[in-house]
């Protein structure tokens, strides 16, 4: 499955529920057992969350765009089928979010492709089950560590952290995304998929059990005045840096 939308790959509203309905057509469709995540545009596996769907607009269409986050996370985060993410670009913040949920993350070796949840640099803060994951992933102190600093990791320092699991010259990243799909393709499902919801499930609850709450606490602090004036800033640079 290749991310396509120019030019970044930003998960807005539309990109997200087609991603989901997406996923869910090979859910239900048997013959699927795996899917390989990567991005349609070398360079930029996905910028993560769409910034204009976070600033100037709605409280409800807060609301709106967080459940459809909320969304996608638990059906990649849940989902059945093998997922390994070939990350083929930049991964940050929402990006990073789509990969940390995969069973298996190979990262091109370009120093520019760098990985990591850096949302502590634009003034906003991941969410709860976000940081689960990414606790899980590179143990307690590394996560508090790159969560506080916004760290984003060039690709030595992301396999050394764990945060993927291999880095390969960028011409050998699909190559070996089938690779590693085989290899978990060849344990027998039922027992995999049991495995994955056991080690999972607990993650997973804690946003199952909270999730309007959830939806609650982030209107309440992206509709705060300061949080849309650093958001509304960001945007601004960016909009220079394209000039």
């Amino acid at each position: 499955m290749k991310f396509k939308n120019p030019p970044v790959n930003s998960l807005s509203l539309e990109f997200l529920t087609e991603l989901v309905i997406s996923l869910e057509k090979l859910e239900n469709d048997k013959s699927f057992r795996g899917v390989i995540l990567t991005s349609d545009r070398p360079g930029i596996f996905s910028a993560g969350l769409d910034l204009t769907e976070m600033c100037g607009r709605s409280p409800a269409h807060y609301a709106e765009y967080w459940k459809a986050v909320q969304e996608l996370w638990l059906r990649l985060y849940q989902s059945n089928l093998v997922l390994v993410s070939a990350i083929n670009g930049a991964c940050p913040a929402g990006g990073c979010l789509v990969a940390l949920t995969c069973d298996y993350r190979i990262l091109a070796d370009n120093p520019r492709y760098c990985i990591g949840l850096n949302e502590t640099q634009l003034g906003i803060i991941a969410p709860f089950w976000l940081k689960d994951t990414l606790e899980n992933t590179i143990g307690h102190r590394a996560a508090e560590r790159a969560l506080q600093l916004g760290l984003l990791f060039p690709p030595a320092e992301a396999l050394q952290v764990g945060i993927v699991d291999q880095v390969v010259p960028e011409e050998q990243v699909q190559s070996t995304a089938l690779s590693a799909i085989a290899q978990w393709m060849a344990i027998p499902d039922h027992a995999r998929q049991l495995t994955k919801a056991m080690m999972r499930k607990a993650t997973a609850s804690r946003l199952i059990t909270q999730r309007d709450a959830d939806v609650q606490n982030f209107v309440s602090f992206i509709s705060k005045d300061s949080i849309q004036k650093s958001l509304q800033m960001y945007l601004e640079r960016l909009k220079e840096k394209k000039g």
